[in-house]
């Protein structure tokens, strides 16, 4: 079965056709970061627009590649959560398609489709092509909005066992780079200035009082704006004063998520450890839980750990054969549960 997945939860306008749930045909995104940088941030209204424009090249480019329509054979589309406005452009497309062509039609969640990224074949850090991940697993899924540990008993069927309560790891990413003048998205820039520094500040465990596998970086962001605060002064920080709290903060949020990960494994007896989400891309982060882990490791390649279709169509296989088809009243979720 080909499937072709639509993704627009934010700012990348992306589509990819997979077959059987394991291998990728074809794919196309076009990213926003570009256009979003001056402004420090996603601008929803901005995004939405440059959606309706982007959509149709980045269509027309993946159905090509996957030997054109008659190849398809399901339509799915993310329905949240994320941006209203950017979910709009990429569900009403996928609809209006599967609806014209007659084809099966699903909406799909946009963290489960994070998590099947690792259902794709090469996709695991090791470049191998190594089987599926078995179960049950513990998935951490870290991006800009979500730092999620769910326990994953088979497909489809979840348990949340921690999330963040104020900042997402990738949030408090972009949020230090903007404090260490290094720009928006913030992820790439601060590895890139991490692995320069020569003596890495030290800050604070973001630790909860009540033990619990939730997550917290709000804390830690003050910390760092705090530490730019006394080290500015009235003149701009040096690079080595930038290099040094990158590194700083870098390495709590890692070892934050990759301690918190190893624990939920060894305490749910899981038998694989899962990385997914935009954060996953960190090179730090996935050495240092593959160092750790007591079971084998699976995490997209970075390419597939930002937003991009071929997730959505990789979950959407996996729950087409389960038999899961919408119809045509289903809408999009701004704020949908991956677990009810």
């Amino acid at each position: 079965m080909r499937v072709l997945g639509i993704e627009s939860s934010c700012d990348e306008s992306a589509a990819a056709v997979v077959e059987d749930g394991r291998l990728l045909l074809s794919q196309a995104v076009a990213s926003q970061a570009d256009l979003h940088a001056r402004f420090g941030g996603i601008v929803p209204e901005v995004a939405s627009r440059q959606h309706l424009l982007e959509f149709l090249p980045v269509l027309q480019k993946t159905i090509e590649g996957a030997g054109g329509w008659g190849a398809i054979d399901a339509v799915a589309v993310t329905r949240g959560p994320g941006l209203a406005g950017s979910l709009l452009v990429g569900f009403n497309l996928a609809k209006a398609l599967a609806f014209a062509r007659r084809l099966p039609f699903v909406g799909i969640h946009h963290l489960e489709g994070h998590l099947y990224a690792n259902w794709i074949q090469g996709g695991q850090w090791d470049g191998e092509a190594r089987k599926p991940p078995p179960f049950p697993s513990v998935a951490l899924i870290v991006s800009g909005g979500h730092t999620d540990l769910v326990y994953v008993e088979g497909h489809g069927r979840y348990r949340l066992l921690g999330r963040t309560r104020d900042d997402a790891a990738g949030e408090a990413f972009d949020k230090a780079a903007r404090l260490l003048g290094l720009g928006f998205p913030g992820g790439p820039p601060v590895e890139r200035a991490a692995r320069e520094a020569r003596q890495p500040v030290t800050f604070p465990r973001p630790t909860l009082r009540d033990g619990s596998d939730d997550f917290s970086f709000s804390g830690l962001k003050t910390a760092v704006l705090r530490a730019v605060e006394e080290r500015k002064g009235t003149t701009a920080l040096t690079a080595e004063q930038v290099t040094d709290l990158a590194a700083g903060f870098q390495r709590v949020v890692v070892d934050t998520l990759t301690e918190k990960l190893v624990k939920v494994v060894r305490d749910t007896g899981a038998q694989a450890a899962l990385l997914s989400g935009g954060v996953a891309a960190n090179g730090a982060l996935r050495q240092e839980v593959i160092r750790r882990s007591p079971v084998p490791v699976w995490c997209p390649r970075p390419a597939l750990c930002t937003d991009n279709g071929v997730m959505i169509a990789t979950c959407a296989y996996f729950r087409l054969q389960a038999g899961l088809r919408h119809g045509w009243d289903l809408d999009v979720q701004p704020n949908l549960p991956l677990v009810s």
